[in-house]
């Protein structure tokens, strides 16, 4: 191992940035590796948090610049961790870096490169309700601020033709030459903080997403809601951008679903589904926001208080059923939802203009890939194993390897936060051990 002892984080997202700079403020080498051409993850993507309903951006970019910033972190963006070997003390990383394109020291992110160029294709990070440039910067607030080009649909690199990026860029950033790259590295420990998805909702056709334009996901609303949005947060329907009447959230989608294979709850439902609607009434206090629910679970600290909130002084309707069925008409392209009312024991209906899903939350999809590159166990819903959930809850199956947040299971963000400092502090421990032993067995040795 290096003299100074070191540590991988895998996933940038809130507790990835936060093991590293708890790591690095002790004085760690910390590599922090992210797939993606920014850390933030899936926070990034949030308008507001709960229960305090702060804006997520405004926490989250001053952490991922302190990150980006400190000395002893190493900010590996848009890398993937390709093999692992050794053990716990002196782990050997190999690490593939993507060609951006771009001159990482050269770009200033002033973006009029995005403005000019003709190839216009899907933006995957506001879930594909707004477009983006073939090359293109994540979102406002990214870190690294470096604009990235899309292999697959630059016009350049797929045909030979264009550039005009090179030629309009005056910091003379293009670079068309740049080729993968695989870094090795040496660390005492491994954190893996690599978040969740989100499960496919047309899995459930009852629902009629991916049919009907007004039927989305939490995360897309999300992003609707959101001033750096696709709408610049203006509470608009999908179909026509009119302003609905009535936004219905439909909790459980895929969660305690023993068809979905997810008998699991995702944890955080209940809350971010009140949140929504609370910003519903905050952006458009004339429009009713109702919640279907089978049970609500609330999970942390105020949490319940914040449920009583939103129903006390906002006036948030809820109906304990599980809709069977939405259908929508197909002139106004209004929804119709059927559900069973719990309580009344009746079969009942609802009009509503936007239908909310809050799907069940699941391992990402390069989980898998991941796991067999560490050698770690995942558990029966594919989330990575954890040694004990009681003793060792941070602890994976593999010594040396640790994991937090929502990549071991469902948990928000304070929990990830915390367990993210947590793993830090395990890390540092095991890097430190075997730091000390090194030189200790040389010496006993000669």
């Amino acid at each position: 191992m290096d003299e100074k002892p070191s540590v991988l984080v895998i996933g940038g997202g809130v507790a990835g940035i936060q093991a590293s700079t708890d790591l690095a403020n002790r004085g760690f080498q910390v590599y922090l590796a992210e797939k993606l051409p920014s850390i933030g993850g899936r926070m990034a993507q949030f308008d507001k948090t709960y229960p305090t309903l702060d804006c997520s951006i405004c926490i989250l970019a001053p952490k991922m610049i302190d990150c980006f910033r400190h000395p002893n972190i190493k900010v590996l963006a848009y890398s993937e961790v390709k093999s692992v070997s050794g053990s716990a003390g002196n782990f050997t990383i190999e690490i593939l870096r993507k060609p951006r394109f771009v001159d990482a020291a050269r770009c200033t992110g002033c973006g009029q490169c995005a403005e000019k160029c003709p190839k216009k294709i899907p933006n995957e990070w506001e879930l594909n309700m707004a477009g983006k440039k073939a090359i293109y910067m994540p979102f406002p607030q990214a870190v690294p601020r470096v604009m990235t080009i899309d292999p697959e649909n630059c016009l350049y690199l797929t045909k030979g033709i264009c550039r005009v990026c090179e030629k309009l860029c005056q910091a003379k950033a293009i670079d068309f030459s740049q080729k993968p790259e695989t870094v090795q590295i040496k660390v005492g420990s491994i954190i893996v903080a690599t978040g969740f998805d989100m499960i496919d909702p047309s899995k459930f056709p009852e629902y009629g997403y991916g049919k009907y334009k007004n039927v989305i996901v939490s995360l897309e609303f999300e992003r609707l809601i959101c001033a750096s949005g696709p709408t610049g947060g203006h509470l608009v329907r999908p179909s026509d951008h009119q302003k609905p009447k009535t936004v219905a959230f439909v909790l459980c989608v895929g969660s305690r679903d023993v068809k979905a294979g997810r008998v699991y709850c995702s944890n955080v439902c209940c809350l971010y589904s009140a949140k929504d609607a609370i910003l519903v009434k905050e952006h458009e206090p004339d429009v009713d926001a109702v919640i279907f629910y089978t049970d609500l679970r609330a999970y942390s600290k105020g949490s319940r208080e914040f449920i009583d909130r939103a129903i006390r002084d906002y006036g948030i309707k809820y109906i304990r059923g599980r809709p069977g069925e939405i259908r929508e008409d197909h002139e106004t392209k209004s929804l119709t939802i059927w559900y069973e009312n719990t309580l009344s024991r009746k079969v009942e209906k609802l009009q509503a203009d936007l239908v909310v899903l809050s799907v069940a939350c699941v391992p990402r999809g390069d989980t898998k890939e991941l796991a067999k590159v560490l050698g770690v166990e995942l558990d029966e819903y594919g989330f990575f194993k954890v040694a004990d959930p009681l003793y060792a809850p941070l602890d994976t199956t593999v010594r040396g390897v640790f994991a937090c947040g929502f990549c071991t299971g469902p948990k928000d963000i304070s929990d990830s936060v915390a367990q993210a400092s947590g793993t830090a502090a395990k890390a540092a421990e095991v890097s430190m051990m075997y730091a000390r032993a090194v030189p200790r067995a040389v010496k006993k040795g000669g």
